[in-house]
């Protein structure tokens, strides 16, 4: 294409040169014409060059735009597959995360059952050894006699009562003990007064970690020493005792020489309440003159009757009796309070003794001092008699009834 420009640029000069010059002769004009001849088949020669060129230069300009093209839809799809390799290792590696997250969350499901299911075979393992070792009850008859102060109801005097009868026939010459089974609200030391000498307690010699005799305390009221109290454990729980445990230092203390054994038990129908009913020779079942206590009491009774060493065993019932601790005539008298007559006919038990209602009670526990103690006490008074009951003593009751005064006696009112 640009040759066949230049030659039309030069023909043009040509054709001018031509005009604008004078004539010319006949050889002249014939060699002209033969320049222009040789001139024409130089640029036919030319144009026919340039049109066998032009033909392939525009077959060429095509298969480079189609291979342009080629290359434009092939790029992008090469670009994208580059794009997307980041993008598919990507997808890879969260899908091999989840992958294995999944199979840590599925292994940790599959653990947690496992793990569930191994710590029932341990509870029911360990239930079974508690069943069939540690809580096997002691069925041997035991020489000391074994009583069991107890009630429904809390509140009613039962460490009171304990300190008192177990006083009291330690100063009949009975060589006594008492044992706290309040394990971790522990108060007979207190009434007692021998809280801050307790080193060793019931649980320590139950797990073995000291020796009865070390646990023991003399009590310091007792002159001829036939009284020692062995306290309760103020850190552990009442599932710290068990049945063979407790025989097992019952009958030790047995074999001590010990003829009673008194069982400061808690209130309630709890472990360590039924743990002291099941070895009671006897029961001293304290209660108030009011409903709720009488009822709870009757509950008791219930338990001794079905649930004692004696009932399992076939042998001779324990034998109940009836403690009416805070008991006030006047009260009475004027339908404040439950008669004795009222409270013997629902329980239906034998009467061991009436503790009237009075405010040494309260002074001689906080002194640490039984109040069998304080003869000058009716509460003391009431307490000594009813020792004397449980040694068998015919006693007749006393502060029962309300005290007539001098003019009542004197007109017979």
């Amino acid at each position: 294409m640009v040759r066949s420009k230049k030659s039309s640029q030069a023909k043009n000069k040509n054709s001018t040169t031509t005009s604008t010059t004078a004539p010319l002769n006949n050889e002249e004009q014939v060699t002209v014409k033969d320049q222009e001849t040789s001139v024409q088949t130089e640029e036919n020669k030319e144009t026919l060059t340039a049109s066998n060129e032009s033909p392939k230069d525009e077959v060429k300009e095509p298969e480079d735009k189609a291979q342009a093209e080629q290359d434009k839809e092939v790029s992008p799809e090469q670009n994208s597959s580059e794009k997307d390799e980041p993008a598919s290792a990507q997808s890879k590696e969260s899908t091999q995360d989840d992958e294995s997250a999944k199979a840590q969350e599925s292994s940790k499901e599959d653990k947690e059952p496992e793990a569930k299911s191994a710590s029932k075979t341990t509870k029911k393992k360990e239930t079974k050894r508690l069943a069939n070792s540690e809580d096997t009850p002691i069925n041997d008859a035991f020489k000391a006699h074994v009583i069991v102060v107890t009630s429904g109801k809390g509140g009613v005097g039962k460490t009171t009562t304990a300190a008192s009868i177990s006083t009291g026939l330690a100063l009949k010459g009975h060589k006594t003990v008492v044992i706290d089974f309040d394990v971790g609200l522990r108060n007979l030391d207190l009434i007692m007064g021998c809280e801050r000498r307790v080193v060793y307690d019931f649980i320590n010699v139950l797990h073995g970690e000291a020796k009865l005799h070390q646990a023991l305390i003399k009590d310091k009221h007792v002159e001829n020493g036939k009284l020692s109290i062995l306290a309760a454990s103020q850190t552990k729980d009442k599932d710290s005792l068990s049945y063979e445990g407790v025989g097992k230092i019952l009958q030790d203390l047995s074999n001590m020489g010990f003829e009673y054994i008194i069982c400061d038990s808690p209130a309630g129908i709890e472990a360590g309440a039924l743990i002291a009913l099941y070895y009671a020779d006897e029961a001293i079942i304290t209660t108030n003159p009011e409903i709720s206590s009488v009822r709870d009491s009757d509950r008791i009774l219930g338990i001794l009757d079905a649930k004692s060493r004696r009932a399992v065993n076939n042998w001779e019932p324990v034998a109940c009796k009836l403690l009416l601790t805070r008991y006030s005539p006047d009260r009475v008298s004027k339908g404040e309070m439950l008669s004795l007559n009222d409270i013997q006919e629902l329980l239906r038990i034998s009467l061991l003794g009436v503790i009237p209602e009075s405010t040494d009670v309260l002074k001689a526990s906080n002194d640490g001092d039984p109040i069998i103690l304080n003869q000058s006490s009716d509460a003391g008074k009431s307490y000594q008699d009813a020792v004397e009951r449980l040694l068998g003593n015919d006693v007749p009751l006393r502060f029962t009834s309300v005290e007539k005064t001098f003019f009542q006696k004197l007109f017979g009112k």
